[in-house]
């Protein structure tokens, strides 16, 4: 039997493209296309490009109802949702793949902090699993609930992720400096996600505030060893930009070298934690990533160099925003949780021009 799937937030852009992946995934099934603002309507008259291929009206939102359908729900929707809606009956019939920032961070202080609201199920951050199946996917197979990553999260870290670990660089010194397609934003009209406001130019954005720093800190916080619980971490200085493009994400990361380490050993860690990594095409020394290169796919193409000059690491990773950075991770996550591997349905090409 295919893994039965629902959807909730099935048509906003993550939503979409989760719907799009598993169309053509072998061994999945849609059985609730969710949607708060198109309830009743037909999925294929609000995403045309599903004409003929989904056959199937907007539900609604309806967890418990859904959970009883479903072996697996992805939340596709904003911060809270996710986290008003949970509980042990809704976990005991389904596994959720949640992909708002509900179950992301271990400590609510930093959630309530960085995204200004009260968590409504503190409960569950103990056991849900960060969704990052390259560093994670021992725990992910067994979760019940995964905290899907954020797109700038996703690049960063594993950008960054193997030169932390192996204490190659000095942590307290990282800078990244990070630009994304306006599909980040989501779909919800915008005044400053308007086309005339973003063509012809890009910006900074959430400077020195973007809600997706202390996920990053947290993560790299466990690569270094630190007790992140005890509130040992990392801090970095994470600047993201918007850029008049669809999709993409390339975060270019800075940090010092420590004593010792050189751009062989920095070569020999991104082998050491990507060489069997499917997704991860890891370009080398002096050749750096560009996001039509990954654009459509669920790759992540990760590049550095070597400053000499400065004693500096300049590594750069890019990805699809829209899928590695959430849809394609999300199915990633799916496979690991039902025994799949890992790359079913998400064997991309990735599209070009």
């Amino acid at each position: 039997m295919k893994i039965r799937v629902g959807i909730i937030g099935s048509t906003g852009y993550a939503g979409a493209e989760i719907v799009r992946l598993l169309l053509q995934h072998p061994e999945a099934e849609i059985v609730w296309y969710g949607s708060r603002s198109y309830v009743d309507q037909n999925y294929a008259d609000v995403y045309r490009n599903m004409f003929e291929l989904v056959d199937a009206a907007c539900m609604n939102d309806n967890m418990e109802e859904l959970s009883e359908r479903a072996d697996v729900i992805f939340t596709a929707t904003p911060q809270g949702l996710c986290a008003s809606l949970i509980n042990e009956k809704i976990l005991e019939r389904a596994k959720i793949i949640d992909l708002s920032a509900d179950f992301r961070l271990k400590r609510v202080d930093v959630y309530e902090k960085w995204y200004h609201r009260t968590h409504e199920a503190p409960g569950y951050l103990p056991e849900a699993v960060y969704g990052l199946c390259e560093i994670n996917r021992a725990d992910i197979a067994k979760a019940r609930i995964v905290a899907n990553p954020g797109c700038y999260t996703t690049t960063s870290i594993l950008t960054l992720y193997p030169l932390v670990a192996e204490g190659l660089i000095d942590p307290s010194s990282i800078i990244i400096d990070a630009k994304s397609g306006t599909s980040g934003a989501g779909r919800s009209a915008k005044l400053p996600n308007l086309f005339c406001e973003v063509n012809e130019s890009i910006k900074p954005y959430g400077v020195a505030s973007h809600r997706h720093t202390p996920e990053i800190e947290e993560q790299l916080s466990y690569a270094a060893g630190m007790d992140y619980q005890a509130g040992e971490s990392i801090l970095i200085n994470f600047t993201p930009h918007l850029v008049p493009m669809n999709r993409g994400i390339l975060a270019t990361c800075y940090a010092s070298l420590t004593e010792g380490a050189d751009a062989q050993k920095i070569r020999e860690a991104y082998e050491k934690y990507y060489k069997e990594e499917y997704f991860i095409r890891f370009l080398g020394k002096d050749s750096f990533p560009e996001t039509r290169w990954v654009e459509g796919s669920n790759f992540v193409d990760i590049g550095y160099t070597v400053d000499m000059r400065t004693n500096r690491v300049i590594a750069a990773g890019a990805l699809d925003n829209l899928v590695k950075g959430a849809a394609g991770q999300a199915v990633q996550n799916m496979n690991l949780l039902f025994g799949l591997p890992e790359n079913t349905g998400l064997k991309l090409v990735p599209v070009f021009p």
